[in-house]
């Protein structure tokens, strides 16, 4: 009883903490602008593209290599479309658009076991970059695109109201029976099957809808550039950022791949503003140590070291 009651009111506090942040967050353009704005947008979006990883591949344990197709796709149905439909149905538009591609690629290559599915779902985004450039040579003459800009500021909302969507949804994802179905095929798969699970069309389904988020988070952040290409929309470090960001923060919960985004967008911005020269290399430092000292991520190093301070630093009998 007494632990029922602890536990209701821990959920209690949180849900209380991520309210006040959340309204924090939506606070921020009215008190801060500028450069602090545009490194905020930044933390947002890969906080959204992590999220969106976690979604299908923290349970699953399939590796998915793909977030930056679908996060170039939603760039260029903005450079498609910005001036023609509202800005928020090009951000809809780039959301199902993902989904769609999304649901016929997962539907192709989710039979795929282990490094097989990382592999393809890594040439993938080599793929999609390739055909988008082979068009634009054929039918249009150009390489790349105008984008028509949004504001700072409604960069920003647009971006904060899919990061609570994001984080809402893989809530409720987490929670419902598609979310329990796929940590029992993160579990053991072949069980999973047996138990009556439909293993392909679940993980399908949950690839398809973490892909939406991508696509909605690049359609808003390619506003912020005025020109792109293939190379600018499909570019591979945002399908290996949001898998390290998720391991640097910790995948034991949400809270692990938010705080992974935040913190890694910093540092690497720190990084790249004053050792422009050394910037991978101590990024890949600082992720090595991470991985040797932290294999649980951030979060599961503070847990660690509160379950010692609240247990006295002595070990459970």
């Amino acid at each position: 009883m007494m632990k029922a009651k602890q536990m209701t009111r821990d959920k209690g506090i949180t849900l209380a903490l991520l309210a006040v942040a959340f309204l924090i967050l939506a606070l921020l353009p009215q008190i801060t602008s500028g450069y602090i704005l545009t490194l905020l947008i930044d933390i947002l979006k890969f906080a959204v593209l992590t999220v969106g990883w976690v979604i299908f591949s923290g349970p699953s344990g399939y590796m998915s290599l793909a977030t930056a197709a679908f996060y170039g796709l939603g760039f260029y149905i903005a450079a498609v479309f910005s001036g023609s439909i509202p800005f928020s149905l090009l951000i809809l538009l780039a959301g199902v658009s993902s989904f769609v591609v999304a649901l016929g690629v997962g539907a192709l290559t989710l039979r795929l076991r282990g490094v097989y599915f990382t592999i393809f779902t890594f040439a993938l985004v080599l793929l999609v970059q390739n055909v988008v450039l082979e068009v634009e040579r054929v039918v249009t003459q150009t390489r790349g695109r105008f984008v028509e800009t949004v504001s700072t500021e409604g960069v920003y909302y647009a971006i904060f109201i899919v990061f609570v969507l994001t984080v809402v949804s893989a809530v409720l994802i987490r929670r419902s029976r598609y979310g329990l179905a796929l940590q029992s095929i993160g579990e053991h798969e072949e069980a999973a099957a047996h138990s009556g699970i439909n293993v392909v069309w679940t993980k399908v389904l949950t690839f398809a809808s973490s892909a939406v988020f991508m696509g909605m988070a690049g359609a808003i952040i390619a506003t912020r550039r005025t020109y792109i290409d293939p190379y600018i929309a499909f570019n591979l470090n945002t399908s290996f950022l949001p898998v390290l960001m998720a391991m640097f923060g910790g995948m034991g919960n949400l809270v692990g791949p938010v705080l992974g985004a935040a913190l890694f967008t910093y540092i690497g911005e720190i990084l790249l503003t004053r050792f422009p020269d050394l910037y991978m290399l101590l990024f890949g430092v600082v992720l090595i140590l991470s991985m040797l000292f932290m294999p649980n991520g951030i979060l599961g190093l503070a847990q660690g070291i509160w379950r010692k301070m609240k247990g006295g630093g002595r070990a459970p009998a």
